[in-house]
């Protein structure tokens, strides 16, 4: 077996741990006519900008949390946070503050029973490789495993998204960057 093989097969054990329902349950709180914005640490942050970017491209007003044009959260708005552990304070702390004031949080965590899975108005558990103890393990990098699986799991999302909205691919072709 490749070692491009293992890897493989590590993202399929953990993609066929991830529940359609969860994702379900965020798209319905993923709404045209509502604020999103996202929130994530290290590697899980760039997971996140990269949904946020998806967003974009199928017509949602998205914001990163964290970046200087980004306006107050207010309630009635959305949160997508990651932390694989799901008690990253830099996560967390925000995440329990938004859900407090009103925000509709996407927790998205390896561990269904963490802080931010807890505060969180829907959950999608992606049980790849984490500092948690209880994720699955993994021959990769530190939590290489959940990055790679928390990215395909937004995708899928942002798919569904863009189903229900009946976005075409040809108008988020419009909205990408024809600077390249």
């Amino acid at each position: 077996m490749t070692l491009i093989q293992e890897v493989m097969d590590e993202i399929n054990g953990v993609m066929g741990k991830v529940k359609e329902e969860q994702l379900d349950q965020a798209e319905q709180l993923i709404q045209k006519d509502r604020r999103i914005f996202v929130l994530g640490a290290g590697r899980s942050g760039l997971m996140v900008k990269g949904f946020a970017m998806r967003l974009m491209h199928i017509g949602y007003t998205v914001y990163v949390i964290g970046e200087t044009i980004t306006p107050s959260i207010a309630p009635g708005d959305v949160l997508v946070a990651v932390s694989g552990s799901g008690t990253t304070g830099s996560v967390v702390e925000p995440a329990t503050k938004a859900a407090n004031n009103g925000v509709a949080v996407i927790g998205v965590t390896s561990t269904g029973d963490s802080p931010l899975a807890k505060i969180s108005s829907a959950v999608i558990i992606v049980p790849g490789a984490t500092k948690a103890k209880n994720s699955v393990k993994s021959m990769q990098l530190l939590s290489t495993l959940f990055d790679q699986t928390v990215h395909i799991t937004l995708d899928v999302l942002a798919l569904k998204l863009s189903r229900r909205d009946h976005t075409s691919n040809a108008s988020a072709k419009a909205a990408h960057s024809n600077m390249e």
